[in-house]
């Protein structure tokens, strides 16, 4: 689908502009974020991708709408996997709720940009080289098996080779200087115990971009639906991580979920050009699988209110 530029310079000034509004105005001030204020900025963020959503089918018809709408649902139930690393993170470093919302903008904007470079990649690998689909399509089922038989696996921050490399390269603080990624200390810049959690948190979205790109390529190849669908569970994603991280202890299934869904999509790019799925039938078996996730996870720790430790 060939995208006037008028779209891509519009889309991209919302973003910047919802950006400078989060940073410079709702959150100028570091506050401890309340769950009903990411509930309510949750809804503003899937509101807003709906709207647009509907922009999508008024400008380009249905069946773009629908690749939208799936590949929103697959970043956004991918991207609730973050959710577990950063609960983790925070908890081991320590990290007070006041200073978490300042490590997520930054650690997303990064991600953002991350994002477009994957996505803009992946797309001209395919368009260039058909064959490559087969390949993201074995990696995505891999993967999804490996999520599968690894889902209790703990995940130990200070053993993370780039925690590991930038303790080795930069001087860093033994603790928290506020809100501060860096400080300077006797005429020598010091890094912060924060931004050693943002590298961490770069890195890991940088892991799960791997994932969560070809299983949208699965969906469509169009580059403005890509990116837009991306973008818009990305950006809901800091809000998201407030609203969830007292609770995201309960979705034991969700990892087994996510993992069904990689593999799902992941035959359905090894068996395009035999057999092509419907986006429509790809958006209904997704969201069965998603509901019943967290369906079944809900009811199974209804009784339990212990914070979550381990992944």
């Amino acid at each position: 689908m060939e995208v006037n530029y008028s779209f891509w310079i519009g889309y991209n000034v919302f973003v910047l502009l919802m950006l400078a509004l989060d940073l410079g105005v709702f959150n100028r001030k570091a506050h401890v974020v309340s769950v009903k204020e990411a509930l309510t900025w949750s809804g503003v963020w899937i509101c807003l991708s709906l709207i647009f959503n509907g922009l999508i089918y008024y400008w380009f018809g249905e069946h773009k709408a629908i690749e939208f709408l799936t590949g929103y649902v697959i970043e956004k139930a991918l991207s609730v996997d973050n959710i577990f690393v950063f609960v983790l993170v925070f908890n081991y470093f320590q990290i007070p709720a006041i200073y978490q919302h300042k490590v997520l903008f930054w650690g997303i904007l990064g991600a953002l940009l991350m994002r477009v470079i994957f996505i803009f990649a992946g797309v001209a690998l395919i368009e260039k080289f058909h064959w490559t689909i087969y390949l993201f399509g074995v990696f995505l089922v891999y993967t999804g098996y490996k999520m599968f038989t690894d889902k209790d696996k703990k995940m130990e921050p200070e053993k993370n080779p780039i925690i590991k490399f930038s303790r080795r390269i930069m001087p860093i603080t033994n603790q928290l200087e506020g809100d501060k990624f860096f400080v300077t200390q006797q005429g020598k810049v010091y890094a912060t115990p924060l931004f050693l959690v943002l590298i961490l948190i770069e890195a890991t979205d940088l892991i799960f971009a791997v994932d969560s790109i070809p299983a949208i390529l699965a969906i469509t190849q169009d580059q403005f639906i890509v990116y837009t669908s991306n973008v818009f569970a990305i950006l809901g994603l800091r809000s998201l991580y407030f609203a969830l991280a007292h609770v995201i202890h309960r979705f034991i299934y969700l990892s087994t979920g996510l993992a069904v869904i990689l593999i799902f999509v992941g035959l359905k790019m090894v068996l395009i050009d035999v057999f092509k799925i419907p986006t429509f039938i790809s958006l209904i078996v997704i969201g069965f699988i998603i509901t019943i996730s967290i369906v079944f996870s809900l009811l199974k720790t209804k009784d339990t209110n212990e914070p979550m430790e381990s992944k």
